[in-house]
């Protein structure tokens, strides 16, 4: 059986974070392991208190993971602050970690900055560099490129922007656009466009933490990356149009839409 690894936060509603994380490896069917940076208090409605691990616990659990299951692919979501991103950064150099996908979480919905400019210094200069595919969405890219997308073609500029000052394959998710979802994967190859219909749902709470996990699933089976983004896309297409409704505000996706 295949491992992977999530470096996250915890969502004690179960629909971001860790907990979703866990539940795309399961659906993967592969053997989910995770590393905690920080306890929030949230669910459907927002978050209303954090709590960060310290960088030095967070250390320990990488190497309790990878000094005895060494997984296939990592994912990264939620680094609170810049000792903790240092922290991350060093142990992944260390355990030369590979198919590392790293989703900058670093914009809220609502378009406020949920990390300080030290913590967004540590992770364009440390972490996104270390990545196989970074994963932003369109106000995230925005903040990496300093570019301002209202349309394909400035995802185009941006992806490629950001691809030249971080080195690493991009996926800008576009479902901030108006008229489509469609998603555009930059690499040193090649640019290709992930094409999807908009879906009538508001409950997209967990959207990219659930992607970037199910990408790194995918990359640990040995799919190629084009091949791992297009899966992912399939896979939270599939757990959108059930059309899960739990909560009283944004709710979260079923994961386990697929499993009979």
């Amino acid at each position: 059986m295949k491992k992977v690894l999530t470096i996250a936060g915890s969502d004690c509603s179960g629909g971001a974070g860790i907990q979703a994380d866990l539940k795309t490896m399961t659906a993967h069917k592969v053997y989910g392991m995770s590393v905690i940076t920080a306890l929030t208090a949230q669910n459907t409605t927002g978050v209303t208190s954090i709590m960060d691990v310290t960088p030095e616990f967070v250390g320990k659990q990488m190497d309790c993971i990878f000094t005895d299951i060494y997984p296939d692919a990592v994912k990264i979501g939620m680094v609170s602050n810049s000792g903790i991103i240092e922290t991350i950064a060093t142990k992944l150099k260390e355990y030369k970690v590979k198919n590392l996908v790293v989703d900058p979480v670093m914009i809220s919905t609502s378009g406020s900055k949920l990390l300080s400019e030290t913590a967004m210094d540590a992770l364009i200069g440390r972490l996104l560099p270390a990545a196989l595919l970074a994963t932003p969405n369109i106000p995230e890219a925005e903040a990496l490129c300093n570019i301002k997308i209202t349309s394909k073609d400035h995802m185009e500029k941006a992806a490629e922007a950001i691809f030249q000052k971080l080195g690493c394959a991009v996926l800008i998710k576009g479902g901030h656009l108006t008229e489509t979802s469609d998603d555009l994967l930059y690499t040193k190859e090649n640019m290709v466009w992930m094409t999807g219909k908009r879906i009538d749902n508001p409950n997209t709470h967990g959207t990219g933490c659930t992607l970037s996990s199910a990408i790194a699933c995918s990359l640990a089976n040995g799919c190629t990356l084009e091949e791992s983004v297009k899966n992912a896309k399939a896979y939270i297409t599939g757990a959108l149009n059930d059309q899960l409704n739990i909560g009283k505000g944004s709710g979260p996706l079923n994961h386990m839409w697929g499993l009979t």
